[in-house]
């Protein structure tokens, strides 16, 4: 059976005199089947970085996978983070084999850079994500937020800490993690993390208002057809769509 062994409150205490479970550090340890998901899944994401880093592309990898409190719905999120041709990337990937099911050009917000998104399975659980245009030094943090790794160090087992999107702080231990609330610690935090308190404190928001909300949409999301690259429906987006254009111009 998946899941954790066990959950234990090891240390408590009051924040600025809230509940006390903004204070509670909480001592999460896996049992064998999380350690051997963890395992698949850190080895479909080093297969497909392979892919990419014998072509010469560096990618890296966020999220639960690098903190490993993964679950069964957990996803392989890879990012580029850096501007790329489109044909490069979708070569190294299916010379290596790996079927493209989905690609979709994204943007967030009218001020975030849009990003390529391409699919490597039915389900949409894995993901390489790339800019189609620089990212600005907030959005390359983003992905540090989760918790970040490139291939070296995934290849040899490393856990880093991240924050999850219940906006708690997952630090590994060689049983499995402890997490705690984020709330009321962003100095600490950032610091655990190698991050810098803007970010904390936009993905807080961002993260507070979806949980209020309900999943916000998006500025734009446009589904590619087989036949299509990235930069032309780009170009083609730009001419016609003034938030698209905006962005661009502000490169």
């Amino acid at each position: 059976m998946f899941g954790f062994i066990s959950h234990k409150v090891i240390a408590q205490k009051e924040v600025m005199g809230l509940d006390s479970s903004y204070g509670d550090k909480i001592e999460v340890v896996y049992n064998s089947s999380h350690w051997k998901l963890l395992e698949r899944l850190r080895e479909k994401s080093i297969e497909i970085m392979d892919a990419l880093a014998f072509k010469g592309i560096i990618s890296g990898i966020y999220g639960s996978v690098v903190r490993g409190d993964v679950t069964p719905k957990s996803d392989i999120d890879i990012i580029i983070p850096y501007i790329l041709s489109s044909h490069s990337i979708e070569l190294a990937l299916t010379s290596s084999g790996f079927e493209i099911y989905k690609r979709i050009i994204a943007q967030a917000t009218p001020n975030s850079t849009p990003k390529a998104h391409i699919f490597l399975d039915i389900e949409e659980k894995m993901c390489i994500t790339f800019p189609l245009a620089t990212f600005r030094a907030l959005e390359r943090e983003f992905y540090k937020f989760g918790g970040y790794l490139e291939i070296d160090a995934l290849r040899v087992d490393n856990r880093v800490p991240g924050c999850s999107k219940r906006l708690m702080l997952i630090e590994p231990t060689e049983q499995g993690h402890m997490e705690s609330s984020i709330h009321y610690r962003e100095r600490e935090v950032a610091r655990i993390v190698g991050i810098s308190l803007d970010i904390i404190r936009e993905r807080m928001r961002v993260l507070k208002r979806r949980k209020k909300v309900g999943r916000t949409g998006i500025v734009l999301s446009v589904h590619l057809e087989q036949e299509e690259t990235f930069e032309n429906i780009l170009r083609k987006l730009a001419a016609s769509n003034p938030i698209i254009r905006r962005r661009l111009k502000n490169e």
